[in-house]
């Protein structure tokens, strides 16, 4: 079933350079079943949020914007300092319509991703009246991914970075997919509090659940079921794997 919604923008991350890709091109432009990552994961945006797509550029800016514009109109924003994923948003929050009520937010580099799973969210998110919603994923190994740290009541109490957490945490198999929902007010609200107090020295969006916390605003954690779909092409390996994935599905 195919569903838009007028209340609802997505904002794309498609600014970082992709060092691990060892590769002079822009990470989200690397090619999954024949077209760039960040080209298809503009495509599925679109069918939940059709005019309201807003992809935040930086390294190769000009060369990512040329690509998408080939196939679609979208709005974008540029982040002029690569400073995380907390000020990659930032920079897309002054182009949102004033009719916007939730912002989902994205990275250009989950090619697989498929409209039913962002629809899902949403309406999860919408139902729930959450001023925060993460999809998250389990899975066996969890090396690379935040950790989705929760109580006793499974309620949800941060994200840990890898790099950050702790030898328990990293025992954790429930992880954070990278995919958000927010109500967009409390969007605007949260994301000056987000400081760079971490081993990178970045602004992580993912702050913004400790800061939802202290404010006991509402936070829900969708737990999806298909890890494939939300497998982030960071490696050349992690790209074959994905483009193995994309064929087995489209056959």
């Amino acid at each position: 079933m195919k569903m838009e919604y007028n209340d609802v923008a997505v904002v794309i991350l498609a600014a970082g350079k992709g060092t691990r890709m060892k590769s002079d091109i822009a990470k989200v432009l690397h090619k999954v079943g024949g077209q760039c990552m960040v080209v298809l994961v503009v495509e599925c945006a679109r069918k939940i949020a059709r005019d309201n797509v807003h992809v935040v550029v930086g390294h190769q800016a000009h060369i990512v914007k040329e690509e998408i514009t080939k196939f679609f109109k979208v709005k974008f924003a540029v982040q002029e300092h690569l400073l995380g994923t907390g000020d990659a948003v930032k920079a897309a929050i002054p182009d949102l319509n004033s009719c916007i009520k939730d912002v989902v937010v994205l990275c250009g580099d989950v090619p697989l991703i498929q409209e039913s799973t962002l629809k899902n969210m949403v309406e999860e998110h919408k139902k729930q009246q959450s001023k925060l919603s993460v999809l998250a994923i389990d899975i066996e190994d969890p090396t690379g991914y935040g950790r989705i740290v929760q109580d006793g009541q499974n309620h949800m109490l941060c994200i840990k970075e890898e790099a950050d957490a702790d030898e328990n945490e990293k025992k954790i198999k429930k992880v954070n997919t990278g995919i958000y929902c927010f109500d967009k007010k409390f969007l605007i609200s949260v994301i000056n509090e987000i400081r760079p107090e971490n081993s990178q020295g970045e602004y992580y969006l993912t702050d913004v659940v400790e800061i939802a916390k202290k404010r006991n605003e509402k936070i829900v954690v969708t737990t999806m079921g298909d890890p494939g779909q939300v497998i982030g092409v960071n490696t050349l390996e992690e790209l074959e794997k994905a483009e193995y994935l994309i064929q087995k599905r489209d056959k």
